[in-house]
């Protein structure tokens, strides 16, 4: 039989089958270390063969082939520096939350989950969520930052799950697709996610008062179907996303406004950092792109990812709280 696999809890998958039936299925032990250098060999989204096999009353699936991906998410696991995490495969499109305070979004972490779905060919929408309860410096910088990403081919929306505000054209863009949402904890995934499809009644938590960040709801990615012909993939809050097997000259080909000015560099393997006649630090120099943006791109070919600003590569899923 074949499915996709819809939940993942580790060591039991929730496969849905061609015939609409849902399953609960093991993978094969030998299966887990076969030439797999991730943590989880079966990610969320998945296309799968599995069998029934009955024990006794009980019914169950054995997944036997994961068919090849389309595309996929990944991330460098905790504590386990060689091996990386596969958030979700399979995705048309990520809807990235941000948020300018309760919790704030730094433009590094939107930079560097940028250059994850652009390396796997993932469109991703910023979503500014909370627009309703920004005063007027924060919706300053909400506007300073969707100047940035528009001029560089990202659609940006502002929504408020609470107001109801753009709901509608969320759901427009998510029609007929399968769609991840992906954010810091407390951005308010679940709360939007509800908003889009009320009937999920996804659980929420308030705000840490102490920390001005959020306290996760969300403790693995599971996918559901909507009732408007989509699909939704909801995933864990993160404290940081670290960037995964991108070589160095291969970076700035995941800054649009880099790979647009590639050409015009004196080297061809230009890195735009020391490098004479650098078409990326002329167009630096005359403000014709980001200094945020190139100081993200530096720090990622740098393998900077302790700063602050950038949080944790981990999980929000130990401590309940970031």
């Amino acid at each position: 039989m074949k499915g996709i696999v819809y939940k993942s809890t580790g060591s039991w998958y929730q496969v849905k089958s061609e015939d609409g039936n849902f399953h609960q299925c093991r993978i094969k032990g030998k299966f887990r270390i076969k030439d797999i250098k991730s943590t989880n060999p079966i990610a969320v989204g998945d296309k799968v063969v599995f069998d029934l096999e009955k024990t006794g009353d009980e019914e169950e699936g054995v997944i036997k082939k994961i068919l090849d991906r389309d595309n996929f998410i990944v991330r460098k696991s905790v504590n386990l520096s060689k091996q990386t995490h596969i958030i979700a495969s399979n995705i048309d499109q990520v809807f990235l939350l941000i948020t300018i305070n309760n919790p704030p979004t730094f433009a590094a972490f939107i930079d560097r989950f940028l250059v994850s779905t652009r390396a796997y060919r993932i469109d991703t929408i910023l979503v500014f969520n909370k627009i309703d309860s920004y005063e007027l410096e924060e919706r300053a910088e909400i506007l300073y930052l969707k100047d940035i990403y528009e001029a560089i081919g990202y659609r940006c929306i502002e929504v408020s799950a609470t107001q109801n505000i753009n709901i509608d054209k969320i759901k427009e863009i998510m029609t007929g697709k399968t769609s991840m949402f992906v954010g810091h904890s407390g951005v308010g995934k679940s709360t939007l996610v509800n908003a889009i499809e009320p009937s999920l009644n996804l659980k929420t938590k308030e705000i840490s008062d102490q920390h001005k960040q959020g306290k996760h709801t969300t403790t693995f990615a599971e996918m559901f179907d909507l009732s408007f012909d989509a699909r939704i993939i909801d995933t864990p809050g993160i404290k940081g996303f670290g960037v995964v097997d991108i070589d160095k000259y291969e970076l700035g080909d995941y800054f649009p406004e880099f790979f647009a000015l590639k050409q015009d560099c004196k080297f061809n393997n230009c890195i735009h950092t020391k490098e004479p006649h650098c078409a990326v630090k002329d167009a630096l120099e005359k403000d014709e792109i980001s200094w945020s943006r190139y100081k993200s791109y530096l720090q990622i070919l740098s393998g900077d990812e302790e700063k602050e600003h950038f949080r944790t590569d981990v999980w929000d899923e130990e401590d309940n709280e970031e």
